[in-house]
C-alpha cells in the first residue's frame, strides 16, 4: 500500500471515528470502538478479544471485553448511524439499489450463547449446533454492505425464563419467526430513507405471505424466491408454479446472464409471465422462472413491480441476490463477524454491528479506491505549477 493510499485510509477511518463516536458518549469508549474497529479492520490471524488485545499493544483484553459486555452505549444507534453511513456513500439519485435479507449461521460449543441450540444452518448445509442471524444488505453499483441485523431466538429459548435472564435478552421478547425478524428490519431502513430498487429473498421469505404482503402495502417491489409447491390463481382455479411452469410455450423462454460467477458468466434461461390482479398499491405480480440450462434444475419467484418493468428487469434483480452471500463470506474472512467470544444478547449484537460498520467501511475505501478520478482542470493544473 503506496503512502497515498495509507493517508486517504487514515483519513477516512478518522472520518469513520468521529462520525459514529458520538454513539459511545464517553471518551474512554470512543477510544475502546475505535481501537475495535481498528482490529476488525487489521491482519489479525483470529479477531477475539485477545488477538485483537494484542494487536493494539494492550497486555490483557479487559476493556475490548468491557465493550462489548458491561459498558453503556447502544448497538441500535451504532446501526442507525451505520445505515446513514451506507446510504451517503453507497446510494445515489441515479443508483438506489436493492436490499436483500438473509441468514448464516454461526457455529457454537456448549448451551450458553444466546439463542444457540441445535439447528438447520445453510452455512453449514446441516443441522448443527449454532446461533442464526438474519441480516439485511444493501447493494449497488459503488459496493454492498450489511446495514441490519437479528438474532434468531427460537421458541425453546423464548419459553425458557432463568436462561434467557442469565443471556441478558431483554424483558419481553417473544418469538418472532425469521420473516417477521426481516419485516422489522426492512420497516426501518424504510423508514430511515432507504427507497431501493426491489427487495429479495429466497424462499424461507417469499414463501411467507405476510412477508410479502407488507411488500406490496408499502408499494415495495420485489423478487422473492418460492417453492415449487406455492399455489397461484391461473384464471379461475389455483395451480402450483411449477405446473405453470411445465405450460409455458417454448418461445416464452430467453437465454440471459445474470452476470459473473466464480465459474464465468451466470447463463440461465428465463420465463415471466404476469399473473391475478394488480395489487392494491398498483403493482404488477409477476411469476419468474429460472432453469439451467444443464440440467433443466427450475428455481421459481414471485415478483410485483412497477408498471414499466419488464422480465429482463425481474432477471436483473433476481440475479443480484447473490451479493448478500459476498457480504457474508467477506465479513467472515476480513473483519471477525464469526469471530467473537461472547456469549450475550448485548454482546452478540455488539460485535457484530461493529464488524458490519468494519465491512461497510472497507467497501466505500474499495469503492474511492476503484472509482476513475476527475480530470484536474487547466487552472487548477496552471495554479499548481
Amino acid at each position: 500500500m503506496d503512502a497515498g493510499t495509507v493517508r486517504g485510509w487514515s483519513k477516512r477511518f478518522d472520518e469513520l471515528v468521529d462520525r459514529v463516536g458520538p454513539c459511545f458518549g464517553r471518551h474512554d469508549l470512543r477510544s475502546q470502538a475505535s481501537g475495535y474497529l481498528r482490529g476488525l479492520l487489521g491482519s489479525v490471524e483470529r479477531k477475539n478479544s485477545w488477538q485483537l488485545s494484542e494487536h493494539l499493544g494492550r497486555d490483557k483484553p479487559y476493556g475490548i471485553q468491557r465493550l462489548l459486555g458491561r459498558a453503556s452505549w447502544d448497538a441500535d444507534q451504532v446501526r442507525d448511524e451505520l445505515i446513514r453511513y451506507a446510504a451517503d456513500h453507497l446510494v445515489s439519485p441515479g443508483d438506489r439499489g436493492v436490499l436483500i435479507i438473509d441468514e448464516t449461521g454461526f457455529l457454537k460449543k456448549g448451551t450458553k450463547s444466546v439463542g444457540v441450540q441445535r439447528q438447520y444452518s445453510g452455512t453449514a448445509g446441516r443441522i448443527e449446533n449454532c446461533q442464526i442471524g438474519v441480516f439485511l444488505a444493501l447493494s449497488t453499483s459503488r459496493g454492498r454492505a450489511l446495514v441490519d441485523r437479528a438474532l434468531y431466538l427460537p421458541k425453546a429459548w423464548c419459553s425458557d425464563a432463568p436462561r434467557r435472564e442469565e443471556a441478558g435478552v431483554p424483558e419481553g421478547m417473544t418469538f418472532a419467526t425469521k420473516p417477521q425478524l426481516a419485516v422489522k428490519m426492512l420497516d426501518h431502513a424504510f423508514a430511515a430513507g432507504l427507497r431501493p430498487e426491489f427487495v429479495l429473498a429466497d424462499e424461507v421469505y417469499g414463501n411467507d405471505r405476510n412477508f410479502r404482503r407488507f411488500l406490496e402495502n408499502r408499494k415495495q417491489p420485489f423478487v422473492v424466491a418460492v417453492k415449487s409447491s406455492q399455489y397461484l390463481w391461473a384464471g379461475f382455479r389455483q395451480r402450483r408454479v411449477d405446473k405453470i411452469a411445465a405450460d409455458m410455450p417454448a418461445d416464452a423462454w430467453f437465454r440471459m446472464s445474470v452476470g459473473e460467477g466464480a465459474k464465468g458468466p451466470r447463463v440461465y434461461d428465463w420465463a415471466a409471465a404476469k399473473y391475478g390482479f394488480a395489487t392494491e398499491k398498483g403493482l404488477i405480480r409477476w411469476l419468474l422462472i429460472r432453469r439451467n440450462i444443464g440440467t433443466g434444475e427450475r428455481a421459481y419467484y414471485l415478483c410485483a413491480a412497477l408498471k414499466r418493468t419488464t422480465a429482463k428487469d425481474l432477471v436483473t434483480a433476481a440475479g443480484q441476490r447473490w451479493a448478500i452471500e459476498v457480504c457474508f463470506e467477506t465479513a467472515k474472512q476480513e473483519t471477525g463477524l464469526d469471530e467473537y467470544e461472547v456469549r450475550s444478547w448485548d454482546g452478540w449484537h455488539r460485535h457484530i454491528t461493529l464488524s458490519m460498520f468494519a465491512l461497510a467501511f472497507l467497501t466505500v475505501v474499495r469503492s474511492a479506491a476503484t472509482s476513475p478520478k476527475r480530470p484536474r482542470s487547466k487552472s487548477a493544473v496552471t495554479s499548481s505549477r
